[in-house]
């Protein structure tokens, strides 16, 4: 039995119904579960940490990325273009990974999230050249420690049949279709508590056939798992919708069984008022991937109209070549920020973006058993000193988190289990992990 008193916090931000803050408060975790939270708790024999001059939140929860493009981060040709134009560039460098480079940047991406809070993340590969399978970003996260919703994607329409991917990088639609239900029979896990589950994500509109779009929705729900793709990013989308469908993205979802509270898609970005509602209606979820979107000159996703309508949000770091970071705090504030610039000052508070980046995405993800610090609850939580030069000077250190600092976790723990110990990674070697990154990405980029 493992059991951990969090001690002596200035705030724990419960993130409960009634969004409570306990100041002077303490946490007690027993075998992965929260028992208490309250102050002045005592647990006898328990390991204790102290978190005085800290925050507790939460852990964060990222809704969408492809960890395997941290490899190719800030990669010439691709740094000041549009998302199709970013595609072409990288697509050949993409096709020559393997197994190695999927654990590798898996690992590199992963270390990077939990240093800045995150304890649950998603994952959208829908590439698998030279025998990479899914099972090797599995393997990755299970050894960082961190809860993992990774998506079987896919792409089937090569450039030979009008879409965007080289031929070289699409697979066959039945060889899909088989290993979707052979990752999701040997990988998810239904039960609360679960360390991974598996969710169904054909990448794109403009990449995989009307055909795979319907037989991935019709096999999720057969199978009980979540689906997951890219929608509206830009208006290239928009404009690729209009012309091969006939619709909107919003219609084309919904046509296709795409929507429901199974269902998130990515970006989202140039939904209308009347996808808004209809993704409100249907329980959709979004991943909002703010600087991402502002890295490719994708635009300002509506999320104060998304969230005024009730659809749910969570935060998305997206792949780390689109977005050339992965620190998922500095992530809530650009989307306060955005908000900000597109309806005013007041359009978003730090603590509303804070329940985005954590209650919030636990929802898009269906996790009912995760993103509030109440007993019951799964223990993912972050810890945040605030004594640092970040937020000196700062009057409410809940608000500091996104105002101004610290992007760095002192502490992150994930099911009551160490993974950041006093701002550093304990489950991973990560000097030798960064050495075998640099070879990998000069191996690639000779």
């Amino acid at each position: 039995m493992s059991e951990t008193l969090i001690r002596n916090a200035d705030v724990v931000v419960t993130m409960n119904d009634q969004r409570a803050e306990i100041a002077r408060g303490d946490v007690h975790i027993r075998d992965g579960v929260i028992l208490s939270v309250g102050t002045g708790l005592h647990a006898p024999g328990a390991e204790v940490i102290d978190a005085g001059g800290c925050v507790v939140t939460p852990g964060l929860v990222n809704t969408h990325h492809h960890l395997y493009q941290t490899l190719t981060r800030a990669v010439p040709g691709g740094q000041d273009a549009l998302l199709f134009g970013w595609l072409k560039t990288l697509y050949p460098i993409w096709a020559k990974f393997g197994p190695e480079e999927m654990f590798t940047s898996a690992q590199v991406g992963l270390a990077e999230l939990a240093l800045s809070g995150c304890t649950m993340t998603s994952d959208h590969l829908y590439l698998y050249p030279n025998g990479a399978r899914l099972d090797d970003t599995i393997a990755a996260a299970e050894e960082v420690g961190l809860r993992f919703h990774p998506t079987r994607g896919a792409m089937s329409i090569g450039e030979s049949a009008g879409g965007l991917p080289p031929d070289s990088l699409v697979e066959r639609e039945p060889k899909i279709l088989d290993d979707m239900i052979r990752v999701v029979d040997r990988f998810h896990d239904p039960r609360p508590g679960a360390m991974v589950r598996v969710g169904l994500a054909p990448c794109s509109p403009f990449s995989v056939s009307r055909d795979l779009m319907r037989d991935a929705a019709l096999l999720a729900r057969d199978k009980r798992v979540m689906l997951h793709t890219h929608l509206a990013e830009n208006e290239e989308d928009i404009a690729y919708s209009l012309a091969q469908f006939g619709c909107r993205p919003g219609q084309y979802a919904e046509d296709l069984g795409w929507t429901g509270a199974d269902v998130w898609h990515a970006h989202c970005v140039k939904l209308d008022s009347s996808e808004i509602e209809l993704f409100g209606r249907s329980l959709t979820g979004i991943a909002h991937c703010p600087c991402s979107n502002c890295r490719l000159g994708s635009g300002i996703a509506p999320v104060r109209q998304m969230r005024d309508a009730g659809v749910k949000v969570g935060l998305g770091v997206d792949g780390s070549a689109s977005n050339d970071a992965g620190n998922l705090v500095a992530e809530a504030r650009m989307a306060m920020l955005l908000q900000r610039v597109a309806r005013g000052a007041d359009a978003m508070s730090a603590r509303e973006a804070l329940e985005i980046a954590t209650l919030g995405g636990a929802r898009v993800l269906g996790r009912e058993d995760l993103g509030q610090l109440v007993p019951g609850k799964r223990a993912d939580l972050a810890i945040w000193d605030l004594r640092g030069i970040e937020a000196a000077g700062s009057w409410d250190p809940v608000a500091a988190l996104l105002l101004c600092g610290p992007t760095r976790v002192r502490d992150l723990i994930v099911e009551g289990r160490q993974v950041v110990r006093a701002g550093q990674i304990v489950t991973l070697d990560l000097p030798r992990l960064l050495e075998r990154q640099r070879h990998l990405a000069q191996r690639l980029a000779g």
